[in-house]
């Protein structure tokens, strides 16, 4: 079984770029990965795309061979579509595809085009990730759906909006200097306790911006990295995905997020690891409570445990397993096609030393990120480690 490698790392800045199409967001990230990892794109034997809206924000379905077109490779290109997981699964299938041997070289990411749908569209576009006979006809949308969420939880467990604000504010102090984050701006408890109620018990800081942005990576296997002397030091030694019933209604639990725990543990047993292995790590907190169920469900934390983490100090920058130290979700956007890709890239530039906030972490040898879809519905894991 073939090590995969992370040869070269793309990414635009996350942000407000209305005036872009998405295939000019690919191509940017794909163009600065290439760079980055000195691999020729005649060797790309395969692009897996992730895209959520694409038919919604820009009547354009199809999108795996343009985006191929646009990275300027010749390659069969696929598509993934697994809401907000979108490039989590197409990292998790390229990995097992470089793993069989089927490919030594693979372009993987994704991207999103959202804000020129404005507010009201994109929430209606979202929304389509959840149960369109039971819960969007019934009014549904996500920031409702993870009120829900939130409240369950403060029900079983306790906890409150000071202990949420604090993720907010966590987040948001870890963007300030990443370059690629949509808020590049501190905020404070009260900012967020003060702010416009979103649904109760979550306000406008509590959730993610809208976003346009693309992630690219390319991997290759171990044995192509040393014939070309490519130096890539950072593996991906993990993959684990798990889902869940659609709708909230159906789940065994609205406080706990089993697809996500199902996909660390699969994750955890393909690295060899554990959850007390890890020294980093990026989690999918589109909304303040997602990240708290997001630590419980990969180890990090015992049910219950989690809301007062951030508070507590304990996945702060400075804390003994940093959380989201790119801004998350929450400060540096998710353009949701390209989010999980993206939070792979950060990982690796933070081990390799290229990251704002890689002095923060400067003995970190394993991380995980955690990418999920819709309510957590869909879920995958990727454990990384330097591995030289």
């Amino acid at each position: 079984m073939s090590s995969v490698r992370i040869a070269g790392v793309g990414h635009t800045h996350f942000g407000q770029h209305p005036e872009r199409t998405g295939r000019d967001l690919f191509a940017e990230a794909s163009v600065e990965a290439f760079a980055d990892g000195g691999v020729d794109r005649d060797d790309v034997e395969a692009l897996l795309y992730g895209n959520f809206m694409g038919e919604l924000a820009e009547n354009q379905g199809h999108q795996g061979p343009l985006m191929a077109e646009a990275a300027g490779i010749r390659a069969p290109a696929t598509r993934f579509e697994s809401a907000c997981a979108s490039s989590g699964a197409a990292v998790r299938h390229a990995v097992k595809e470089i793993r069989n041997g089927e490919a030594d070289v693979i372009l993987v990411g994704g991207a999103e085009r959202m804000t020129n749908l404005g507010t009201a569209g994109v929430t209606e576009a979202l929304a389509s990730a959840a149960d369109d006979l039971y819960e969007i006809r019934m009014g549904i949308n996500f920031p409702g759906a993870y009120a829900l969420m939130a409240q369950a939880y403060f029900s079983e467990y306790g906890g409150g909006k000071e202990e949420l604000a604090a993720i907010a504010v966590k987040n948001h102090a870890n963007a300030v200097e990443n370059e690629y984050a949509q808020f590049q701006r501190a905020i404070s408890t009260e900012d967020v306790l003060e702010a416009p109620p979103v649904a109760e018990p979550l306000g406008l800081y509590d959730a993610c911006p809208i976003t346009d942005g693309a992630s690219a990576m390319v991997l290759v296997s171990e044995a192509y990295a040393e014939r070309e002397g490519i130096d890539a030091p950072v593996a991906i030694t993990g993959t684990g995905q798990g889902g869940d019933r659609m709708a909230l209604a159906d789940r065994q639990y609205l406080a706990r997020t089993p697809a996500a725990t199902a996909a660390a543990e699969e994750a955890y047993a393909d690295a060899g690891i554990g959850a007390e292995d890890v020294d980093v790590a990026e989690v999918h907190d589109c909304f303040t409570i997602a990240e708290v169920l997001a630590t419980e469900s990969l180890g990090f934390f015992d049910p219950g445990e989690g809301i007062s983490a951030a508070a507590e100090e304990k996945t702060t920058s400075d804390g003994a397993l940093p959380v989201n130290l790119s801004g998350g979700l929450k400060a540096k956007g998710h353009p949701v096609g390209a989010t999980g890709a993206s939070q792979l890239i950060e990982l690796t530039k933070l081990f390799r030393g290229e990251h704002v906030n890689s002095e923060l972490v400067e003995d970190a040898r394993i991380g995980v990120a955690h990418n999920a879809g819709g309510t957590v519905a869909s879920a995958t894991v990727h454990v990384l480690e330097v591995v030289s």
